[in-house]
């Protein structure tokens, strides 16, 4: 009786092994980074709270200079506090208000948030609204990996 015999030779499911290997240790930085960008996001939203704060800030006062606290304008303590992010984590940098028109820099720096699973790139991210850009508001990321 001569059988035929099915199945994957050593040599093929080592080359399966390979391929899985190799596919794995791309595909892992590529996830944190877009794990750390997701987070973000987070970060993004309470920063443009703190901006439309600002704003209203600006037209009650009608013009101001020096960075007033957060508490200041109206957020209290713990209101922006998230899953990744806690109030602690942000600051008004810069911020002045005239003719209408309200400029600030805010940031957030991972390093500050209590959380413990904080992004780690990049280390601080940045929202300016001047005349430089149009006062349009933008978001900048330094430092991190």
């Amino acid at each position: 009786m001569h059988g035929t015999h099915r199945g994957f030779t050593v040599i093929e499911l080592m080359i399966v092994v390979l391929i899985v290997g190799i596919l794995v240790t791309v595909a892992i930085p590529m996830m944190k980074g877009r794990t750390d960008a997701s987070k973000w996001s987070e970060a993004r939203t309470a920063m443009g709270t703190i901006a439309s704060a600002l704003r209203i800030y600006g037209v009650e006062m009608g013009s101001f200079s020096g960075a007033p606290s957060i508490e200041e304008i109206g957020i209290l303590n713990g209101d922006l506090d998230g899953t990744y992010f806690s109030h602690g984590a942000y600051a008004i940098t810069s911020a002045s208000a005239a003719d209408g028109q309200t400029s600030f820099v805010i940031t957030c720096t991972a390093a500050d948030s209590t959380r413990a699973d904080a992004p780690t790139s990049p280390a601080v991210m940045t929202l300016t609204c001047s005349s430089g850009n149009g006062f349009t508001a933008t978001f900048a990321g330094t430092g991190g990996e």
